[in-house]
């Protein structure tokens, strides 16, 4: 092993989306980066990977709604930096049963901060909307803001601006022993800095308890007519709030990444162990999706054609944990992203550096601290 007599300013430990924006925020801040990967770059076996993401302002917390509007900058910054285009406005089908908490939560946060959006009235809704059945009970609107982002052409742009940062992929982290400098051990040397940040998606739950990891089949559906969902034709993004046939939201993006296929999943799935995934052979979301694609999707053949896999990193609360370690104030969490934090990513890049910097972050990080887990901290460091 080499052990690196130059440090670093900082050290951030996952090149996902997180930690890919992180280290691009440090470099852009000058700051001497070093961002390390346990895989080989690109890889697909962690959370960031796949050709499309959905991003939206439609939540229930207003503090999401709030930080996405400095995303949509972020991202456009991002696109205009290195000429790329990494997102494509579709809008977001939003339904549920009309009555219920999550459908009118979502609904009324996108119109007290004013959102645009569009209320479709039941009669309606198939002329706007055609080949998708609107369950009886069910109400829907559209967060016209909303669309796609191509997640892996943006995890690619991020990573090679690195602005003079460095990327060592393939480097597993075998210890961080902390201190005013702390030491980071991988399986390919040690390095030294004055601050770490940890986005290691769902390997972060070697540090704390309270996460689980949960393994998703991302499955694609074939369309009965070529083109019926199709981006060209405005078919939009959707997220079906709860449902007859599921407990937790289902989401899908129009067919665009595969032709003819549109990706429809279940937002949940069977816990695992990050490094044993491909044992996890649980299909009953698919059995979920099943039901919901023939109830709902007529147009489209109630098979999945392709299914890949991702993985969740969920906190009891479905929130994210942005915070500083509790006893070691230069090293900082960035976890828990719990299947909807990449479009969070370049915000998030911003919030860990401002944190590994000992600057005043610029939002309220209230819900996102580490203290609501206190108790199930595990005590790696």
């Amino acid at each position: 092993w080499s052990a690196e007599k130059v440090g670093y300013d900082c050290i951030v430990i996952g090149a996902g989306v997180q930690g890919s924006f992180t280290a691009y925020q440090l470099a852009k801040k000058k700051k001497a980066t070093l961002l390390l990967e346990q895989f080989l770059l690109p890889h697909t076996r962690g959370s960031s990977h796949g050709q499309t993401r959905i991003i939206r302002k439609a939540y229930e917390e207003d503090f999401y709604t709030h930080m996405m509007e400095e995303c949509y900058q972020l991202w456009a910054q991002l696109e205009r930096e290195a000429g790329v285009k990494l997102y494509r406005q579709t809008g977001l089908l939003v339904m549920g049963p009309e009555n219920s908490q999550d459908y009118q939560m979502m609904k009324n946060t996108l119109q007290r901060n004013q959102v645009p959006t569009v209320i479709l009235k039941r009669d309606e809704f198939s002329s706007h909307i055609p080949n998708v059945i609107l369950s009886d009970g069910d109400a829907a609107f559209v967060d016209t803001t909303a669309g796609v982002l191509y997640a892996d052409r943006a995890l690619r742009t991020v990573q090679f601006q690195k602005l003079g940062g460095v990327i060592k992929d393939g480097q597993k982290v075998t210890d961080i022993k902390p201190g005013p400098v702390v030491t980071v051990s991988t399986s390919g040397g040690v390095y030294r800095a004055k601050s770490v940040v940890i986005t290691a998606g769902p390997w972060a739950n070697r540090l704390l308890s309270a996460h689980s990891v949960v393994r998703i089949n991302v499955c694609y559906w074939k369309e009965k007519q070529p083109g019926l969902y199709n981006v060209k034709r405005r078919f939009p993004c959707f997220l079906h709030t709860g449902s007859k046939e599921a407990r937790d939201h289902i989401y899908g993006l129009p067919s665009n990444e595969y032709p003819g296929l549109i990706k429809i999943c279940y937002h949940n799935g069977s816990e695992t162990d990050p490094d044993k995934r491909d044992r996890q052979t649980d299909r009953s979301d698919i059995d979920i999706l099943r039901r919901y694609i023939t109830h709902c999707f007529p147009g489209l053949e109630p098979e999945p054609a392709v299914v890949e896999s991702c993985l969740y990193t969920l906190t009891p609360d479905r929130h994210f944990v942005l915070d500083c370690h509790p006893t070691h104030s230069n090293i900082v969490i960035g976890a828990g992203f719990s299947g909807h934090g990449f479009k969070f990513g370049p915000l998030i890049g911003k919030l860990l550096c401002e944190l590994s910097q000992g600057e005043v972050p610029s939002y309220d990080l209230s819900p996102f601290r580490i203290r609501r887990f206190q108790a199930k901290m595990k005590s790696a460091l």
